[in-house]
C-alpha cells in the first residue's frame, strides 16, 4: 500500500514568535555570560587554592630546612616523618646525596629542584602532588608536597555548580520563553479574531483589555480608539449617503419637473426662459451642496493644517460683523460685536472666517426678524473663545448634537433655504483647530461657543 506523502515538518508556532526568539536570544547571551563568569570563577578558585597550597608547602619546607637542616641527618628524617602524620599531613622525601631514599613516600626527584608535579601512592591509589624540592649544604635533598586532589575536587564542585546553574537557566529560559510566546499568541489571536469580525462587517467589535497596562494593552487601547474612529466615519458615510439620497431627491425632482415643463413645445419663449432660470437656480444649489461636502471633507482630512499661521480673531470678528451689519439691519436684525483687543491663535484665517460666516448665516436663516445677534471674542482661563448668540427660538437640548450632522435640519427649518451643511462645516473647522464646540441655551435663544485649545495671546 503506497504511503501518503507528508509535507515538510514545520516548526511549532510558539517557537516562531518574536517573543520566543527574543527570549532565546537573551538566554543565549545570559548563557554565554554565565560560561564566561564560570571560567573566571574557575580560574580564580584554582589560582587561589594553588597559592594556598604553595604557601602551606613553603611554610612547612622552610621550617624543616631552617630548624633541622643543620642538625643530624637522623633528626632531619625524624621531623620530616612528623609532617606526614595526623590531620593535614604532607607528603615528603628525604634523598641522600648519592640519590638513595632515606625517608618519605614521594618519588625520587634525582637532580630536579624547585616546584615539581609528582605522582605518589597512598591507600586510595595514585595521587598528583605539588612538591617543593631543595638541596641542603651537605647534599641531602628535602622535598615536601601536598595532595592536588583537594584542588581538583574544588574545581569539580565549581564546574558542577555552574553546570547545574546553566542547565536550570536554559530549562527555565526555554519554559519561560514558551509560556510568554503562548500568552503573546493568545493576545495576538484575540486581536486577529476581532479584526476578522470587523472585516466580516461587525464594526462594534473591540479588542478586550486585560487591565495590566502592558504594551499589548496599550496597543489594544490604540486599536480600539482607531476602531471607534473608523466606526464613526463609516456611520457618517452611511448617514451622509442616506441624507444625500433623501435631501437631493427633492431638488432633483424639481429640476426634472422644470426641464420637463421647458420641453413642452407649446410654451412661449418667456416661459422657456423662466423655466431655464429655475433650472439654473436648482443646478447652482446642487453644485453649492456638493462644494460644501467637498469642503467639509477637505477640512476633516486636515489638508488645511499646513496653512496654519497666527490669526487675529479680533480682526476676523470685526470683518464679519462689518460685512453682515448692513444686510442684517435691512432684514430687521440687530448685529453687534464685542471684541477684546489682540486675541490671536494659530490657524487658517480663511476657514475661521468661513466658520463665523456660517454661524451668522445660520442665525439669519433660522430666526425671525427682530432677533438680536451678538458676536463676542475674548479669553476664558487663558483660552481664546469665540461666541455667537441670539435671542431667537433656540434649539431644543435633545437636538443640539444632531444639528451638527450633515443635512440634519429641525422640522421648523425644513421650509427655509439651505442644505443643512453649515453647522457641519463649523464642527469640522473647530475640530481641525482642536477647538471645543458647544451649543447651549442663551435664555432665550441659542449660544454657540468655540473654545480653542490654543492660548489667546496678543496679535501685535
Amino acid at each position: 500500500m503506497p504511503c501518503a506523502r507528508r509535507g515538510p515538518l514545520r516548526t511549532p508556532r510558539v517557537l516562531r514568535t518574536t517573543s520566543f526568539r527574543l527570549a532565546a536570544l537573551y538566554l543565549l547571551l545570559f548563557t554565554a555570560s554565565a560560561v564566561l563568569l564560570g571560567a573566571v570563577v574557575f580560574w580564580v578558585t584554582q589560582a587561589t587554592l594553588t597559592e594556598q597550597l604553595k604557601t602551606r608547602v613553603e611554610t612547612a619546607h622552610r621550617h624543616l630546612v631552617e630548624d633541622f637542616g643543620s642538625a643530624s641527618l637522623q633528626s632531619l628524617v625524624t621531623h620530616a616523618v612528623d609532617y606526614g602524620r595526623g590531620a593535614g599531613a604532607l607528603d615528603y622525601l628525604v634523598q641522600s646525596p648519592d640519590g638513595k631514599r632515606l625517608a618519605g613516600q614521594l618519588p625520587m626527584v634525582g637532580d630536579q629542584r624547585g616546584w615539581l608535579r609528582l605522582t605518589a601512592e597512598d591507600q586510595d591509589g595514585r595521587k598528583p602532588v605539588l612538591a617543593l624540592a631543595t638541596a641542603l649544604p651537605n647534599g641531602v635533598v628535602v622535598a615536601i608536597g601536598d595532595d592536588l586532589r583537594r584542588i581538583r575536587r574544588a574545581e569539580e564542585a565549581v564546574l558542577r555548580a555552574f553546570a547545574w546553574g546553566i542547565t536550570a537557566t536554559i530549562l527555565l529560559g526555554i519554559g519561560g520563553g514558551a509560556w510568554l510566546s503562548h500568552v503573546f499568541l493568545h493576545r495576538v489571536d484575540t486581536i486577529s479574531r476581532t479584526a476578522e469580525a470587523i472585516i466580516g462587517g461587525d464594526l462594534a467589535q473591540r479588542v478586550p483589555l486585560r487591565g495590566t497596562g502592558d504594551d499589548l494593552d496599550r496597543l489594544a487601547e490604540t486599536l480600539n480608539r482607531m476602531l471607534d474612529r473608523i466606526e464613526t466615519l463609516v456611520d457618517t458615510v452611511r448617514q451622509v449617503t442616506s441624507n444625500i439620497a433623501h435631501d437631493l431627491r427633492t431638488p432633483l425632482s424639481r429640476l426634472g419637473q422644470v426641464l420637463e415643463d421647458a420641453s413642452v413645445p407649446s410654451r412661449s419663449e418667456t416661459d422657456h426662459a423662466r423655466a431655464l432660470d429655475r433650472a439654473k437656480t436648482e443646478v447652482e444649489a446642487l453644485l453649492a451642496t456638493f462644494a460644501a461636502l467637498l469642503r467639509i471633507a477637505e477640512v476633516e482630512a486636515g489638508m488645511q493644517r499646513a496653512a496654519f499661521r497666527q490669526v487675529d480673531l479680533t480682526s476676523v470678528v470685526k470683518t464679519v460683523a462689518e460685512a453682515f451689519a448692513p444686510s442684517a439691519e435691512d432684514a430687521g436684525y440687530t448685529l453687534v460685536a464685542e471684541t477684546a483687543p489682540g486675541i490671536a491663535i494659530d490657524g487658517d484665517r480663511e476657514l475661521l472666517t468661513q466658520m463665523l460666516v456660517n454661524l451668522v448665516e445660520n442665525v439669519l436663516r433660522h430666526t425671525p426678524p427682530g432677533t438680536r445677534i451678538r458676536l463676542r471674542v475674548g479669553t476664558i482661563d487663558g483660552r481664546a473663545v469665540l461666541v455667537v448668540e441670539d435671542n431667537g427660538p433656540g434649539v431644543p437640548e435633545a437636538e443640539r448634537d444632531r444639528v451638527l450632522r450633515r443635512f440634519y435640519r429641525l422640522d421648523q427649518s425644513r421650509s427655509t433655504p439651505g442644505s443643512g451643511l453649515g453647522l457641519s462645516l463649523v464642527a469640522a473647522v473647530a475640530d481641525l483647530h482642536g477647538a471645543a464646540l458647544r451649543l447651549s441655551d442663551a435664555q432665550p435663544g441659542l449660544r454657540i461657543s468655540v473654545s480653542f485649545a490654543d492660548t489667546g495671546r496678543s496679535a501685535g
